[in-house]
């Protein structure tokens, strides 16, 4: 059996300062979730108490099966913009009843669960990963509508969720809302467009308009239960197909309806499940300090696929990208993952190869990013990395199966697209807490700008200010470190969140089952490949 064997030695100095190193931006990482889970603030999560009302982890809790796994996605939603990280929406792929379902709750501790622009991202995102993987949604409902201030951003892109839901519940994906409080204007339309909607008695308020508004354009005299209250959408509109009690009747509801579904999924199941050979703790202090240092991806796949047991493609040709066969939690796949970072034409050709292959056998696929793109030069240029990186990009853009993408450490410049970045639609993507993405590096695109602004000057016959030249690549430098952070990169919602490197397996294992709802098929067919 092609079983790795790993070469880390777990007293070297190197090991212990990257591990180190990589708990303390773990330790990060833990406090900006440590916000996310704050909600609103202990003020308003007591207020939302007193009203008789569970903040919306506690309705997950109650709402998913007995010591299941969540699999939170975009948690850090909007971080370092003006609105709450989080971004006001709770998102995730749950178990419910034994089914894996798409979990979209508000969070009204935070501003009323008002949708601003980063939600709207978020929701929309999650509502694409239902669609495209096959699972069902459950919407936990509590919302003010729209941040009034930023509909702009909001107006014109928010009926896309309307549009998603109607695209589910056309493709047989079921859709179902549990209405806990406030879902009003165009928030009305998500019970009215699920295919099962529960209400919650004296909770639920669902209505085009409220009494201020029906009071301003008809001069009518309403109050909320006559407008959009449980017992009414119940008892006369028909808008209900459940009227619950309370809360935990709603969450029990929801669970009944799931149960009823006879839902099935669509791709093989996975076979019989073996652990590592080695402890996922070490990838601490396998991966490094510094992203300009490469490190053996081999190590990390020895810590996350099956027995540790990896069937290496092409292992002498193009070994700067590490490819091969293996299994995850008992599901098959291939595994492309840089090694050295750069990407010659012997990496591209033998990429496309490979995913050629996986289409073939119906074989998702692992992309583990580490990569400053795609070498540059003369001898490469003339070589045809023009071409070759394009069978690569092709080969990825055309793939049918799955793809699951981790940025580990780096992901620059077209690097990024043939490694199946977020352009690429990866079914699910995530980042390491250390990992960087931008155009290229932040020293590299510095010096890149002066040279240029270097040469202008020289063009033109006029001095060269170097002084100004060191402030302004400083700064840049600066811009660009900010920029390509894990956890900006994240907030703008160009991956589905950061994970802890040592949940890896975990998480790609979750992935791996939520994406095998779908029916898991390659293409056979592929455009032209620039020879």
């Amino acid at each position: 059996m092609p079983v790795l064997t790993s070469k880390v030695d777990t007293s070297d100095e190197e090991f212990v300062a990257n591990r180190a190193y990589q708990l303390e931006l773990i330790d990060q990482l833990n406090a900006e979730l440590e916000k996310v889970i704050a909600g609103g603030g202990e003020v308003y999560t007591e207020r939302h108490r007193k009203r008789g009302k569970l903040p919306v982890r506690e309705r997950l809790e109650l709402l998913l099966d007995p010591d299941s796994p969540f699999l939170e996605l975009s948690p850090l939603a909007a971080w370092g913009s003006e609105f709450a990280v989080g971004g006001s929406v709770l998102t995730g792929i749950g178990v419910v009843c034994g089914v894996e379902c798409m979990i979209i709750g508000h969070d009204p501790t935070v501003r009323g669960g008002a949708m601003n622009p980063y939600s709207l991202k978020k929701t929309l995102r999650a509502l694409e990963i239902a669609r495209v993987n096959r699972l069902p949604v459950i919407n936990l409902v509590e919302s003010g509508g729209a941040d009034l201030p930023t509909q702009l951003d909001l107006f014109v892109p928010a009926g896309r969720i309307f549009h998603e839901l109607t695209e589910l519940s056309a493709l047989g994906i079921p859709t179902i809302a549990l209405v806990f409080g406030n879902a009003t204007a165009g928030g009305a339309y998500v019970p009215g467009m699920c295919d099962y909607a529960v209400l919650v008695d004296k909770g639920a308020k669902v209505f085009l308009g409220g009494p201020p508004l029906v009071k301003m354009a008809t001069g009518e005299d309403a109050d909320d239960e006559e407008l959009g209250g449980a017992e009414m959408h119940s008892r006369v509109s028909g808008l209900s197909d459940y009227f619950a009690t309370d809360e935990l009747d709603a969450l029990r509801l929801g669970r009944n309806i799931v149960k009823r579904l006879n839902w099935r999924k669509l791709g093989p199941p996975p076979g019989p499940v073996r652990e590592p050979r080695y402890d996922p703790e070490e990838i601490l202090g396998i991966v490094s300090r510094d992203v300009k240092v490469p490190f053996d991806p081999r190590e990390i796949i020895a810590r996350v696929v099956d027995d540790s047991d990896f069937d290496e493609y092409k292992p002498l040709y193009g070994t700067s990208l590490v490819t091969g066969w293996a299994q995850i939690h008992g599901y098959p796949v291939g595994i492309l993952a840089n090694h050295r970072g750069v990407l010659f034409s012997e990496e591209a050709k033998k990429a496309s190869e490979f995913i050629l292959l996986a289409n073939q056998t119906d074989t998702p696929l692992v992309f583990l990013q580490n990569t400053t793109g795609y070498m540059v030069g003369k001898q490469y240029e003339q070589g045809g990395i023009i071409k070759d990186g394009a069978k690569m990009i092709n080969a990825v853009t055309n793939s049918a199966v799955p793809h699951i993408t981790i940025n580990m450490a780096s992901s620059f410049g077209a690097g990024n697209y043939g490694m199946s970045g977020r352009a690429y639609d990866p079914r699910l993507m995530f980042a390491w807490p250390g990992a960087k993405l931008a155009v290229m590096g932040a020293t590299q695109l510095a010096g890149v700008l002066s040279i240029v602004g270097r040469a202008s000057a020289k063009s033109q016959g006029k001095p060269f200010d170097e002084e100004a030249d060191r402030k302004r690549t400083a700064a840049i430098e600066a811009q660009i470190e900010k920029e390509s952070h894990s956890f900006a990169v994240t907030a703008r919602l160009y991956d589905d969140g950061i994970v802890d490197p040592r949940d890896t397996r975990t998480v790609l294992g979750m992935s791996l089952s939520a994406v095998h709802s779908q029916t898991v098929a390659g293409r056979r067919g592929f455009g032209v490949f620039r020879m």
